[in-house]
Parts: structure tokens; C-alpha cells; sequence
């Protein structure tokens, strides 16, 4: 992904989610997507689709049971 559209969705998730820890990083080797942090820690990944007409961007997030155990 491109600084300019990594930046955009950091904006967009800082607001959506009222939260500026949130850091969303390029990934190394990669071009379709970028990791999302909070904080130091990585919670997911979003992909790039521009397979259609329309451009949209997934965020895909793992919860493992032993994170559900700590809240």
C-alpha cells in the first residue's frame, strides 16, 4: 500500500474506533496490505481489494480464547 492510503486508514481508524494508539504499518515484501496495532501490539492485518470496480479494504482480526480469559 502507498504512505498516502496507509495514512488515510490509520485516520480512519483512530475515529471509527476512538483510539489513537492505533498505528497501521506497511508490511515488508507486501504491496496489498498493511498490520494494524495498538500500541506495540499487532491485532490484525488489512487487506487492499481492487479486484471490482469498487476499491475497498478488509481488516481481519484474530481473538484467540486465551485473550477472552484476561478481560
Amino acid at each position: 500500500m502507498k504512505p498516502d492510503e496507509i495514512r488515510k486508514l490509520e485516520a480512519y481508524l483512530k475515529q471509527k474506533f476512538e483510539l489513537d494508539r492505533i498505528q497501521v504499518k506497511a508490511r515488508p515484501r507486501k504491496d496489498d496490505s498493511a498490520e494494524v496495532y495498538i500500541g506495540d501490539e499487532f491485532v490484525g492485518v488489512i487487506f487492499r481489494d481492487d479486484e471490482d470496480e469498487d476499491l475497498s479494504w478488509n481488516f481481519q482480526m484474530a481473538i484467540l480464547e486465551i485473550d477472552l480469559d484476561e478481560v
